[in-house]
C-alpha cells in the first residue's frame, strides 16, 4: 500500500450522532417558502406540458418569490430560533 492509501484510511470520522441538532427548518419562514414555490413549480409544469410560454415563466416569478419571502420573513425573525418564535423550531 502506498502511503497516501494508508494516510487516508485513517482519517478522522465526523458522523452526526443523533444528539446533535440538525436543524430541519421547521419554521413558517421555511414552510412558506417551501409552499409558495411547491405551487410556482406546478403552474410551471403545468404551462411547461400545454407549451404555454407566459404561463411557464409566470411560475418561475412565483418561485423566485417564495424565495424572496422565506429570506424576508426569516430576517424578520420568523426562521429556526427567531426572535417571534416561542419554539426553537423543533
Amino acid at each position: 500500500m502506498s502511503k497516501t492509501t494508508v494516510s487516508a484510511s485513517k482519517a478522522p470520522e465526523t458522523a452526526a450522532s443523533h444528539s446533535d441538532a440538525i436543524g430541519h427548518g421547521n419554521s413558517p419562514a421555511a414552510w412558506t417558502c417551501v409552499i409558495v414555490m411547491l405551487v410556482g413549480a406546478l403552474v410551471s409544469s403545468i404551462a411547461f406540458v400545454i407549451a404555454n410560454t407566459p404561463v411557464f415563466v409566470a411560475g418561475v416569478v412565483v418561485m423566485l418569490v417564495g424565495l424572496v419571502a422565506g429570506w424576508a420573513m426569516r430576517k424578520a425573525g420568523y426562521g429556526v430560533g427567531g426572535s417571534k418564535l416561542k419554539n426553537a423550531g423543533h
